[in-house]
């Protein structure tokens, strides 16, 4: 009996430091990640693009991103979480080269949409890995589930955000090329960190795992799926191309001071998310979340790109306005991410978890790849009303999205736990 339990312990104790070293690595391609996003937008813009132009230079990081979530979970399945982990660090590595490497006349949209697929590719095959070895290390536990879950996404946005930074310093100190060559090394290392450390396999592979059923037929992740597009498509309508722009040409911001302040805004949406289990748990008499905090959460959700329209529109201080409308909107939106990210373990059958999460997160490129498109495309019609026209725009599109959300999470179940069956640690399933 002793030396089953001991074996028990060390099979837990190695999948959890797979797990340290799966999410070390998803840390460092998150910083990356975050970084290119501020370089190739800051560098176009500075170059004279118009604001649709530099939402373009994008669409093909969403698109291959919901692509990537569509077949990344059904690889995972087949090929197991370590291969698809090593899978996408290799893609970043070659995404960063295709930039760093070429002479700067080849730089241009179409050059640059296809390296932003590769990265959209990698940033998506790590997040597949590192979410589903969550649930592979909590178990049946949900309460550990929603504790882990929360710390993992917590601690990415806080590094993404961290990553914000450095992208808009390294513009501005070293340059564009010269700060893509930083982060390719910082990819490369960890990527060899990774195959020298991990030991054994993180999750078994199932060869018997057939595409179709990365199509859920699991009608509470359908519904959690859904409202994770309008949701995500309500963040990125004004954050992704509307807010920086708006920083830098209507406040008159620096590319370092907006990249920066958009860093912390996203470190401290990370410090939310992660500190969700204890807020949501002293307002809910200590229970797990269900379907009807998902829907609160975002109908309270919707006030605040309102509120910060109306400002805007009413001539109040547009600094105050959308920095202050900001930090609030972030709270609450970490909250409900949170939220939306242990509900989609909670929900899903332990022996789906891969190809569930790859489709929950399939939705969560889509609403991100409508989200981005809108948000060039709306501010650039927008600033014909106004020097405020185009963000206004941009937060109406947002309220319009988060009320979709809230109104699909009013089906979602109203309870989590009986619908997850237990599952062995270190065990994928078929």
């Amino acid at each position: 009996m002793a030396r089953v339990e001991a074996t028990q312990t060390n099979e837990q104790g190695g999948d959890l430091r797979n797990y340290v070293l799966v999410t070390g690595a998803y840390w460092a391609d998150t910083l990356t990640d975050g970084a290119i996003r501020m370089l190739v937008l800051f560098y176009f813009y500075q170059l004279g693009y118009s604001t649709l132009a530099v939402a373009s230079l994008f669409l093909f990081y969403e698109i291959f991103g919901v692509v990537t979530n569509l077949f990344g979970g059904y690889l995972g399945q087949r090929l197991g979480l370590k291969t698809t982990l090593f899978m996408g660090l290799g893609t970043q590595l070659g995404a960063l080269s295709m930039l760093a490497f070429v002479p700067e006349g080849w730089l241009v949209v179409p050059y640059v949409m296809v390296a932003q697929a590769l990265s959209g590719i990698a940033k998506d095959l790590t997040k597949m890995s590192s979410k589903s070895a969550v649930k592979l290390v909590a178990g049946e536990a949900q309460g550990a589930l929603y504790t882990w879950v929360s710390i993992l996404t917590g601690s990415k946005n806080a590094i993404k955000g961290i990553g914000f930074f450095v992208g808009a310093l390294l513009l501005a100190t070293v340059g564009f090329q010269r700060g893509l060559l930083i982060l390719a090394a910082l990819v490369l290392s960890a990527l060899v960190l990774s195959a020298l450390l991990i030991r054994g396999e993180l999750g078994k592979s199932s060869k018997g795992a057939k595409f179709r059923q990365m199509f859920s037929h699991n009608r509470a992740v359908n519904l959690l799926a859904a409202a994770r597009l309008f949701l995500f498509g309500s963040r990125d309508v004004w954050f992704v191309v509307g807010l920086p722009v708006f920083l830098a040409s209507v406040l008159g911001w620096s590319f370092w001071m907006a990249g920066g302040f958009m860093a912390i805004w996203v470190i401290g949406y990370g410090v939310v998310q992660a500190m969700t289990p204890n807020l949501i748990r002293s307002q809910a008499g200590q229970r797990e979340p269900d379907g009807r905090s998902a829907t609160v959460l975002a109908f309270v959700l919707a006030v605040f790109p309102a509120a910060i329209a109306l400002a805007l529109m009413g001539r109040i201080a547009p600094t105050v306005a959308v920095v202050g409308g900001l930090l609030v909107f972030g709270v609450v939106f970490a909250l409900n991410s949170a939220v939306h990210s242990y509900l989609i373990l909670a929900y899903t059958d332990s022996d789906k978890v891969a190809m569930n999460v790859g489709f929950y997160y399939m939705a969560n490129a889509v609403g991100r790849l409508v989200g981005t498109v809108l948000s060039g495309l709306l501010y650039q019609i927008g600033i014909t009303y106004g020097t405020n026209g185009g963000l206004v725009a941009c937060l109406w599109a947002s309220v319009a999205f988060v009320l979709v959300a809230g109104g699909i999470s009013l089906a979602l179940p109203t309870h989590t736990g009986a619908r997850t069956r237990p599952i062995a640690l270190g065990d994928m399933g078929e």
